[in-house]
């Protein structure tokens, strides 16, 4: 709906920056919490008053690793956000948090603040393999972490990483069983990515990383499907899993071209305004940022109205991602055109040949077999 809206808050800081991580996120050692929360609460002010009347649907504390916010800025930002704007009935509110002791210890204070879902980066069920991934939690933290979780919050979320380097399809398919004895109803499974900038790509062009092979890692994600669908859980994005009634508002939004706003640093948004839609972006660096909002009242350094083409790429590029697609109805609604006028019909009807993508009167989406390939899909669709 065109009044709706998505809150992301961006926290940046961590305990450890992990070798794979490219997120905009920093090591901070004195934080001043209550400059911070009177910046956000400044940012939400500016942001609601471009946006009145909205109803926030979601809200989501991503990072960085925002379960190192106090539990009293997480309240302060949920209320400003329900001042600011009008915050929907029942509305999901989301924070990630690593499994650590220090960090579990907080959870109930956490869900007291007003968060309903947790989203726990356990990446792993294997000591070595987070000690390779920089984690600062054990296996035994993880799951019990999990646990815990699951006392204060309605909704839990678990986020495992796979395509590990010398990972086998056994080891990989019993951490997925182990998981599912304890999770919560929705697991996020990545695959690891090599990213530029990142410990992790130097170690690789130095030849002291060797990444699985393709095919490894195809076999990889295969048997996440399986093993994850044998047990009930819905592949309903490329990388994300869920039990009925468990699927990530906050992200379907975004998935589905929604409006949403970006709070704190190097947030991003989309914005529906005067039939136009706007792309905003904030200043990463979270002392710029901070110093920006005290001085400005906000920390956006760009906020550009997209081309109508421009808004037809993204809606593909997010939208394919997710089983339900892409509909006409929605691609006339945004660019005032069908989705015949943004892809090559004849790249789509051998896709669509190959039982790769179906599109029908109803809009376009990937099948099962075609997910996996959307990078490659898309470069063709949009050739």
């Amino acid at each position: 709906m065109a009044d709706t809206l998505a809150v992301y808050v961006h926290w940046p800081f961590c305990l450890a920056k992990c070798p794979y991580c490219d997120f905009n996120s920093h090591v901070g050692d004195a934080i001043d919490q209550v400059r911070w929360r009177e910046a956000y609460l400044t940012e939400i002010a500016e942001t609601s008053a471009r946006t009145p009347g909205r109803v926030v649907e979601s809200i989501f504390f991503g990072g960085g690793t925002p379960s190192l916010m106090s539990t009293e800025t997480v309240a302060a930002v949920i209320a400003a956000v329900a001042s600011n704007w009008r915050l929907a009935r029942g509305a999901e509110i989301t924070l990630e948090a690593n499994p650590s002791s220090v960090e579990t210890a907080r959870l109930a204070a956490v869900a007291a603040a007003g968060v309903n879902r947790i989203s726990l980066g356990v990446q792993a069920l294997d000591d070595a393999a987070l000690a390779f991934l920089g984690r600062l939690h054990s296996t035994e933290e993880a799951l019990a972490a999990v646990q815990v979780a699951k006392l204060h919050f309605k909704h839990v979320s678990i986020d495992l990483i796979y395509g590990r380097p010398g990972q086998t399809v056994a080891a990989w398919e019993g951490e997925l069983r182990q998981a599912l004895g304890h999770a919560g109803g929705h697991i996020s499974a990545y695959q690891l990515t090599v990213e530029k900038g990142t410990p992790f790509f130097s170690a690789e062009r130095d030849g002291a990383l060797t990444m699985p092979d393709e095919a490894t890692q195809e076999t990889l994600y295969a048997v996440t499907g399986e093993t994850l669908g044998d047990a009930g859980y819905q592949a309903y994005e490329i990388s994300n899993y869920t039990l009925a009634g468990e699927a990530c508002r906050h992200n379907l939004c975004i998935w589905r071209y929604g409006d949403y706003v970006g709070i704190g640093p190097g947030a991003h948004g989309r914005l529906t305004l005067g039939g136009r839609t706007y792309a905003s972006e904030a200043t990463p660096n979270p002392a710029g940022w901070l110093d920006a909002v005290e001085t400005k009242g906000h920390g956006r350094r760009r906020c550009a109205a997209l081309s109508a083409k421009t808004v037809a790429e993204e809606m593909l590029l997010m939208g394919l991602r997710i089983s339900d697609g892409i509909s006409q109805k929605t691609m006339r609604e945004r660019t005032g055109q069908n989705l015949a006028a943004w892809v090559d019909g004849d790249t789509a009807r051998q896709l669509r040949d190959g039982g790769l993508l179906v599109w029908d009167a109803d809009g376009i989406r990937l099948t099962a077999a075609g997910r996996p390939l959307l990078d490659g899909i898309l470069a063709r669709l949009l050739a």
